[in-house]
Protein backbone atom coordinates (compact mmCIF):
# COMPACT_ATOMS: atom_id res chain seq x y z
CA UNK A 1 0.00 0.00 0.00
CA UNK A 2 1.32 3.44 -0.98
CA UNK A 3 0.97 6.77 0.75
CA UNK A 4 -1.31 7.86 -2.05
CA UNK A 5 -3.59 4.87 -1.43
CA UNK A 6 -3.78 5.56 2.31
CA UNK A 7 -4.45 9.28 1.88
CA UNK A 8 -7.16 8.70 -0.74
CA UNK A 9 -9.03 6.35 1.62
CA UNK A 10 -8.67 8.56 4.69
CA UNK A 11 -11.20 11.05 6.03
CA UNK A 12 -9.59 12.18 9.27
CA UNK A 13 -5.82 12.51 8.84
CA UNK A 14 -3.72 13.87 11.69
CA UNK A 15 -0.10 14.81 11.08
CA UNK A 16 2.45 14.53 13.90
CA UNK A 17 5.70 16.24 12.96
CA UNK A 18 9.15 17.01 14.28
CA UNK A 19 12.30 18.85 13.22
CA UNK A 20 12.67 16.88 9.98
CA UNK A 21 9.61 18.67 8.60
CA UNK A 22 11.46 22.01 8.58
CA UNK A 23 14.97 21.07 7.49
CA UNK A 24 14.15 21.81 3.85
CA UNK A 25 13.28 25.34 4.99
CA UNK A 26 16.83 25.82 6.29
CA UNK A 27 16.15 25.03 9.94
CA UNK A 28 18.57 22.39 11.29
CA UNK A 29 17.56 19.14 12.93
CA UNK A 30 19.08 19.77 16.34
CA UNK A 31 19.16 16.11 17.41
CA UNK A 32 20.85 14.65 14.34
CA UNK A 33 24.39 13.32 14.41
CA UNK A 34 25.77 16.73 13.44
CA UNK A 35 23.04 18.69 15.16
CA UNK A 36 23.26 21.57 17.58
CA UNK A 37 22.58 19.36 20.59
CA UNK A 38 25.82 17.46 19.92
CA UNK A 39 27.89 20.59 20.49
CA UNK A 40 29.09 22.44 23.57
CA UNK A 41 29.01 26.21 24.03
CA UNK A 42 31.55 27.56 26.49
CA UNK A 43 31.33 24.22 28.24
CA UNK A 44 27.53 24.36 28.44
CA UNK A 45 25.17 21.79 26.98
CA UNK A 46 22.51 23.38 24.70
CA UNK A 47 19.76 21.62 26.65
CA UNK A 48 21.08 23.31 29.79
CA UNK A 49 21.02 26.73 28.13
CA UNK A 50 17.46 26.12 26.97
CA UNK A 51 16.25 25.18 30.44
CA UNK A 52 13.86 27.11 32.65
CA UNK A 53 16.44 27.49 35.41
CA UNK A 54 19.13 28.83 33.05
CA UNK A 55 16.66 31.34 31.59
CA UNK A 56 15.92 32.76 35.04
CA UNK A 57 19.52 32.71 36.26
CA UNK A 58 21.32 33.81 33.07
CA UNK A 59 18.84 35.59 30.79
CA UNK A 60 21.55 37.47 28.88
CA UNK A 61 23.33 34.25 27.87
CA UNK A 62 20.00 32.61 27.12
CA UNK A 63 18.93 35.30 24.67
CA UNK A 64 22.34 35.41 23.01
CA UNK A 65 22.04 31.68 22.30
CA UNK A 66 18.34 31.82 21.47
CA UNK A 67 18.70 34.56 18.84
CA UNK A 68 21.72 32.91 17.25
CA UNK A 69 20.61 29.29 17.08
CA UNK A 70 16.88 28.87 17.74
CA UNK A 71 15.17 31.48 15.59
CA UNK A 72 15.13 31.53 11.78
CA UNK A 73 12.95 34.49 10.78
CA UNK A 74 13.78 34.14 7.08
CA UNK A 75 12.61 30.51 6.88
CA UNK A 76 9.61 29.82 4.64
CA UNK A 77 7.28 26.81 4.31
CA UNK A 78 8.50 23.99 2.09
CA UNK A 79 6.71 21.36 -0.01
CA UNK A 80 5.68 19.38 3.08
CA UNK A 81 3.99 22.38 4.68
CA UNK A 82 2.24 23.18 1.41
CA UNK A 83 0.94 19.61 1.05
CA UNK A 84 -0.53 19.73 4.55
CA UNK A 85 -2.21 23.05 3.78
CA UNK A 86 -3.73 21.53 0.64
CA UNK A 87 -5.10 18.59 2.64
CA UNK A 88 -6.62 20.93 5.22
CA UNK A 89 -8.35 22.94 2.49
CA UNK A 90 -9.83 19.65 1.25
CA UNK A 91 -11.00 18.94 4.83
CA UNK A 92 -9.00 15.71 4.75
CA UNK A 93 -6.44 16.84 7.33
CA UNK A 94 -8.08 17.39 10.70
CA UNK A 95 -5.07 18.53 12.69
CA UNK A 96 -1.32 19.08 12.85
CA UNK A 97 0.52 18.24 16.05
CA UNK A 98 3.99 19.73 15.85
CA UNK A 99 7.02 19.69 18.10
CA UNK A 100 8.52 22.58 16.14
CA UNK A 101 8.54 26.16 17.38
CA UNK A 102 9.16 27.81 13.99
CA UNK A 103 5.52 28.61 13.16
CA UNK A 104 5.88 27.45 9.55
CA UNK A 105 2.64 25.45 9.53
CA UNK A 106 0.65 28.56 10.37
CA UNK A 107 2.69 30.61 7.89
CA UNK A 108 1.71 28.08 5.21
CA UNK A 109 -1.93 28.73 6.03
CA UNK A 110 -2.92 25.85 8.33
CA UNK A 111 -5.36 26.71 11.12
CA UNK A 112 -5.71 23.39 12.97
CA UNK A 113 -2.23 23.42 14.50
CA UNK A 114 -1.26 22.20 17.97
CA UNK A 115 2.18 23.64 18.78
CA UNK A 116 3.00 21.51 21.81
CA UNK A 117 6.36 23.18 22.41
CA UNK A 118 5.07 26.68 21.72
CA UNK A 119 6.16 29.14 19.06
CA UNK A 120 8.82 31.82 18.64
CA UNK A 121 6.17 34.11 17.19
CA UNK A 122 4.40 34.61 20.52
CA UNK A 123 6.17 36.40 23.37
CA UNK A 124 4.80 37.84 26.60
CA UNK A 125 5.97 40.15 29.35
CA UNK A 126 6.53 38.12 32.48
CA UNK A 127 5.14 40.93 34.66
CA UNK A 128 2.13 42.42 32.86
CA UNK A 129 1.58 39.67 30.25
CA UNK A 130 1.64 42.13 27.33
CA UNK A 131 1.96 40.36 23.98
CA UNK A 132 4.93 40.93 21.68
CA UNK A 133 5.73 39.59 18.19
CA UNK A 134 9.03 37.96 17.29
CA UNK A 135 10.45 41.30 16.14
CA UNK A 136 10.42 42.59 19.71
CA UNK A 137 12.88 39.87 20.73
CA UNK A 138 15.03 39.90 17.60
CA UNK A 139 15.10 43.67 17.13
CA UNK A 140 17.03 44.47 20.28
CA UNK A 141 20.24 43.52 22.03
CA UNK A 142 20.51 41.88 25.40
CA UNK A 143 17.40 41.09 27.42
CA UNK A 144 14.17 42.23 25.72
CA UNK A 145 12.09 44.46 27.98
CA UNK A 146 8.41 45.37 28.03
CA UNK A 147 7.75 48.92 26.86
CA UNK A 148 4.87 49.18 29.33
CA UNK A 149 6.37 48.01 32.62
CA UNK A 150 10.01 47.09 31.94
CA UNK A 151 9.48 43.39 32.63
CA UNK A 152 11.39 40.69 30.80
CA UNK A 153 9.77 39.48 27.57
CA UNK A 154 9.76 35.68 27.49
CA UNK A 155 9.29 33.64 24.31
CA UNK A 156 6.25 31.37 24.45
CA UNK A 157 8.34 28.26 23.92
CA UNK A 158 8.50 25.31 26.28
CA UNK A 159 11.90 25.21 27.95
CA UNK A 160 13.43 22.15 29.58
CA UNK A 161 11.88 21.90 33.03
CA UNK A 162 8.59 23.44 31.88
CA UNK A 163 5.38 21.56 31.14
CA UNK A 164 3.64 21.98 27.78
CA UNK A 165 0.34 23.84 27.79
CA UNK A 166 -2.31 21.50 29.18
CA UNK A 167 -5.04 22.54 26.77
CA UNK A 168 -2.81 22.25 23.71
CA UNK A 169 -1.90 18.72 24.78
CA UNK A 170 -5.52 17.80 25.41
CA UNK A 171 -6.50 19.08 21.96
CA UNK A 172 -3.64 17.25 20.28
CA UNK A 173 -4.46 13.95 21.98
CA UNK A 174 -8.15 14.34 21.15
CA UNK A 175 -7.38 14.81 17.45
CA UNK A 176 -5.04 11.81 17.42
CA UNK A 177 -7.64 9.62 19.15
CA UNK A 178 -10.23 10.50 16.50
CA UNK A 179 -7.98 10.07 13.46
CA UNK A 180 -8.38 7.25 10.98
CA UNK A 181 -4.83 7.90 9.70
CA UNK A 182 -1.88 9.25 11.66
CA UNK A 183 1.20 10.38 9.73
CA UNK A 184 4.29 10.67 11.91
CA UNK A 185 7.10 12.50 10.13
CA UNK A 186 10.53 13.95 10.77
CA UNK A 187 10.79 12.91 14.40
CA UNK A 188 12.79 10.32 16.32
CA UNK A 189 9.99 10.13 18.92
CA UNK A 190 12.55 10.57 21.68
CA UNK A 191 11.03 13.60 23.44
CA UNK A 192 8.35 13.18 26.08
CA UNK A 193 5.54 13.75 26.68
CA UNK A 194 4.98 14.29 22.95
CA UNK A 195 6.12 10.80 21.94
CA UNK A 196 3.49 9.24 24.21
CA UNK A 197 0.71 11.02 22.31
CA UNK A 198 0.87 8.19 19.77
CA UNK A 199 -0.64 5.89 22.40
CA UNK A 200 -3.97 7.64 21.81
CA UNK A 201 -4.11 6.50 18.19
CA UNK A 202 -6.43 3.57 17.46
CA UNK A 203 -7.23 4.31 13.82
CA UNK A 204 -6.59 2.23 10.74
CA UNK A 205 -3.32 3.47 9.27
CA UNK A 206 -0.12 4.65 10.93
CA UNK A 207 2.43 6.06 8.49
CA UNK A 208 6.01 6.82 9.58
CA UNK A 209 8.21 9.06 7.45
CA UNK A 210 11.71 9.36 8.85
CA UNK A 211 15.21 8.78 7.57
CA UNK A 212 16.15 6.82 10.70
CA UNK A 213 14.26 4.05 12.56
CA UNK A 214 11.72 5.10 15.19
CA UNK A 215 9.95 3.24 18.02
CA UNK A 216 6.71 3.46 16.02
CA UNK A 217 8.00 1.56 12.98
CA UNK A 218 6.83 -1.84 14.16
CA UNK A 219 3.24 -0.57 14.51
CA UNK A 220 3.14 1.20 11.16
CA UNK A 221 1.10 0.31 8.11
CA UNK A 222 3.74 2.05 6.00
CA UNK A 223 7.31 3.18 6.75
CA UNK A 224 8.99 5.62 4.34
CA UNK A 225 12.73 6.20 4.67
CA UNK A 226 12.94 9.57 2.95
CA UNK A 227 12.98 13.28 3.55
CA UNK A 228 9.58 14.56 4.60
CA UNK A 229 9.34 17.13 1.80
CA UNK A 230 10.08 14.40 -0.73
CA UNK A 231 7.54 11.97 0.67
CA UNK A 232 4.77 14.57 0.98
CA UNK A 233 5.79 16.86 -1.84
CA UNK A 234 7.61 15.82 -4.97
CA UNK A 235 7.28 12.04 -4.52
CA UNK A 236 3.52 12.20 -3.96
CA UNK A 237 3.06 14.54 -6.92
CA UNK A 238 5.01 12.10 -9.08
CA UNK A 239 2.91 9.18 -7.92
CA UNK A 240 -0.35 11.02 -8.53
CA UNK A 241 0.65 11.96 -12.07
CA UNK A 242 1.46 8.39 -13.11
Amino acid sequence: MTLRDIVSRSRRIVFFGGAGVSTASGIPDFRSGQGLYRESFDGLDPEMILSKSFFYLHPQQFFDFYRRFMVYPEARPNAAHQRLYDWEKEDKLRGIVTQNIDGLHRLAGNKRVYEIHGTVHENHCMDCNAFYPLEAVMGCEGIPRCRHCGGVIKPSVVLYGEAPDKYVCIGACREISQADTLIVAGTSLSVEPAASFLDYFSGKHLVVINREPTPADKRATLVIRDKVEQALGADLDKTESE
